[in-house]
């Protein structure tokens, strides 16, 4: 999906709730603080290959190094570059002021979930960007499930909305920050 084809999408989604959801997933996903310490991994069959390179990207464009990914790989070869060789034992060393996304269409295994949990307990920051996997959810922090329905945003359109705002890097005004903190305290403004 080229930068056309999300603003496309944007657009087609200005009025419904995903636009702000998805911003604030890819907000989430800045508050890491160092090059290296954004980890992702997916499931064994659905590494987030795609997600990783548009995280790469957003980190050079915005001049954000945090957004830098590391990819985790269930089982890394071992004649493969170093950024792609490393595996799932490097949630072992997760530690605060890291986060985890984990994304996962589909549910995720035991074997992550405890991983993951292992991750939290350490004090890594925990994201999901999942098909509506409940026990994944109740271990991150802040997660973003996309629902397999026929609706305005596919799990890839999502992947790219979140990558997308993890790099915009504009300066929102003193009254935009005042909106956006009055409707997390009293709820979205209702329109006629």
């Amino acid at each position: 999906m080229d930068a056309d084809s999300v603003s496309l999408l944007r657009e087609v989604l200005a009025s419904t709730d995903w636009l702000e959801r998805t911003r604030e997933l890819g907000r989430a996903l800045r508050t890491t603080r160092s090059p290296g310490g954004l980890l992702l991994v997916g499931t064994p069959d659905d590494e987030p290959w795609h997600l990783t390179a548009h995280l790469s990207d957003e980190a050079r464009l915005s001049g954000l190094s945090q957004l830098t990914p590391t990819l985790l790989r269930w089982s890394p070869p071992a004649n493969a570059p170093t950024h792609l060789r490393v595996g799932l034992d490097r949630l072992r060393e997760a530690r605060r002021g890291e986060t985890l996304f984990v994304v996962a269409e589909e549910q995720a295994p035991v074997p992550l979930l405890e991983r993951v949990d292992d991750a939290r307990r350490t004090g890594a920051t925990i994201l999901a960007l999942d098909g509506g996997d409940p026990s994944l959810e109740s271990l991150a922090h802040d997660a973003l499930a996309i629902p397999r329905l026929d609706g305005p945003l596919s799990f890839d359109g999502a992947q790219h909305l979140v990558s997308s705002a993890a790099g915009d890097v504009r300066r929102l005004s003193l009254r935009e920050r005042l909106a956006r903190l009055v409707d997390r305290v009293s709820g979205p403004r209702v329109t006629d």
